[in-house]
């Protein structure tokens, strides 16, 4: 039955979360299933915008993907919440198992040495102090001593840092070695050296965008499309934020006119839907339709 695949699905989803202690055969094993499945799953989670990768032996599913990203905007404490809740629970004693288990849940997800740290949480305005005077005028900076969980390193990075993102807990930033745009994490930074060296790559730097089917990326692509009143109906109910990009017709039909960052998300709508949708534009989207429509046919008994 369907709902005993999705089982399988959100429970190798959660063993593949930071994973250093399964390896394929033993996910296999756990998830009860074969190796051609695991890379099948594999893929279908890159599709859906996780970020899989691997660390030696180990697959693994790196936590900051952008569907976790939305998923913590949407239901997590802000840090000062979060502070507030963990001292009151710690007044109320260890022999509390309820209260245990809260506070361990709150561990894991907030880095409780920073935020009670009054000398670390110091060192991090100072650190967005010195990012935002830089963003403004427009100077590289250096990072010392940046803590990458990615590449497991801790090193100098020399940086410029264009945008402060998600409550200046991170920075977007080009980083010249590697001419790639990045995103860092503020609590991952020991220091923040302003550097006297004005942005050398202004035209190479890239903001991060992310659709309202929760894919994000630097670039945008732009889609337009007749949606019927079955398929405009489910777009409000599952994706609300859709709608300031449609625009009713005399007909009684409606036009979604938007941009996203990646296909899938959106053309897991249309093909669900496909019979109440026309698609109008673009050339390169309606080619990954066809392609998608031909994969289905070859899968099909």
């Amino acid at each position: 039955m369907r709902h005993d695949k999705l089982e399988r699905e959100l429970y190798l989803l959660e063993l593949l979360t930071e994973n250093r202690s399964y390896t394929v055969s033993k996910l296999c094993d756990k998830v009860g299933i074969s190796r051609r499945n695991l890379y099948y799953y594999l893929e279908f989670f890159r599709d859906c915008g996780f970020t899989v990768y691997k660390h030696g032996e180990y697959y693994c599913i790196d936590r900051c993907s952008p569907f976790f990203n939305h998923i913590i905007e949407r239901v997590s404490f802000t840090e000062e919440e979060a502070v507030l809740i963990r001292r009151l629970l710690s007044k109320t004693g260890n022999e509390n198992a309820l209260t245990e288990n809260l506070k361990r849940k709150l561990d894991r997800f907030y880095d409780f040495d920073i935020l009670t740290n009054d000398e670390l949480r110091e060192q991090a305005a100072h650190n967005i102090g010195i990012l935002y005077q830089a963003i403004k005028f427009k100077q590289q900076v250096l990072l010392h001593g940046y803590v990458s969980l990615n590449s497991r390193t801790t090193k100098d990075r020399l940086v410029e840092p264009f945008m402060l993102m998600n409550n200046n807990n991170e920075v977007r930033c080009f980083e010249p070695s590697s001419r790639l745009n990045k995103t860092f994490k503020i609590s991952r930074m020991r220091d923040v050296e302003l550097l006297d060296m004005g942005w050398c790559y202004e035209s190479l730097h890239r903001d991060l965008y992310t659709d309202i089917f929760m894919f994000s990326g630097e670039d945008r692509m732009p889609v337009k499309m007749i949606l019927g009143n079955v398929a405009y109906n489910i777009l409000k109910e599952e994706y609300p934020r859709a709608l300031k990009y449609v625009t009713e017709m005399p007909d009684g039909k409606y036009i979604l006119d938007m941009y996203v960052c990646s296909y899938v998300g959106i053309g897991r709508f249309v093909l669900g839907l496909f019979e109440d949708i026309e698609v109008l534009e673009n050339d390169e989207f309606r080619e990954y339709l066809k392609k998608k429509i031909e994969k289905m046919k070859v899968k099909a008994p």
